[in-house]
């Protein structure tokens, strides 16, 4: 049974975090903002070094870990780099509360928890309907940047990708991996597996030959 204190106090945390993500956000994006964005960045390593590979680049990488974040944290303002910035937000919550016209041109998944076991599934970053809001905020020419050292997640991954309206997996090979740095997951990893995925482009309606808009023509 439904307890309604316990839900008036689950929603006003939830909308308190927004708040603060917001507040966060409008203090590092300027207008028409376009950002290199690592979901799940840990204690920074690859961000930290491919911030200070891309100094135009505006870096964001958020991570569900607090302590993790400090300390990518500690590790950005050893490197003062302007450039970075590290957030501590859950993935679906920072997308949905980004400024209307941010965008994103990089997205980084790297390693991420793969719950291998059937019953948590549902928990994988990697789902079609996260997938679809993300869409939602890649920029012209994005990309997103998959890797996992565990075979069945990148399997998963690949069939969700190659089906979903609003992303095409790019062929092996067509486009090299922008930048390596080896992550503590990827040390450990006897070996993985990586894709890059962009938005599909959108349909556009074939001209007709009268110049009228198709949905007035009889």
């Amino acid at each position: 049974m439904e307890n309604p204190s316990r839900t008036a106090e689950y929603l006003e945390r939830m909308e308190a975090r927004r708040r603060s993500l917001r507040a966060r956000q409008a203090q590092i994006l300027p207008p028409q903002a376009r950002f290199t964005w690592e979901i799940g960045s840990g204690h920074g390593h690859f961000l930290t070094a491919y911030a200070q590979s891309h100094p135009t680049e505006l870096c964001i990488g958020i991570d569900i870990i607090g302590e993790r974040v400090e300390r990518a944290l500690r590790k950005r303002d050893r490197a003062s780099l302007a450039n970075l910035h590290f957030i501590h937000a859950e993935a679906r919550l920072f997308q949905e509360t980004l400024p209307a016209d941010a965008t994103f041109s990089r997205l980084f998944i790297l390693f991420p928890d793969p719950w291998p076991k059937l019953r948590h599934h549902k928990h994988r970053i990697m789902q079609p309907d996260f997938l679809a809001a993300v869409a939602a905020r890649a920029g012209a020419g994005a990309r997103l940047y998959f890797r996992t050292d565990f075979t069945p997640y990148y399997d998963d991954t690949k069939a969700v990708l190659s089906s979903h309206p609003n992303w095409d997996i790019l062929s092996d090979g067509s486009e090299p991996w922008p930048f390596e740095h080896e992550t503590v997951f990827q040390a450990r990893a006897p070996s993985y597996h990586s894709l890059i995925a962009r938005p599909k482009q959108p349909t556009t309606t074939p001209p007709n030959p009268l110049g009228e808009p198709l949905d007035t023509l009889p």
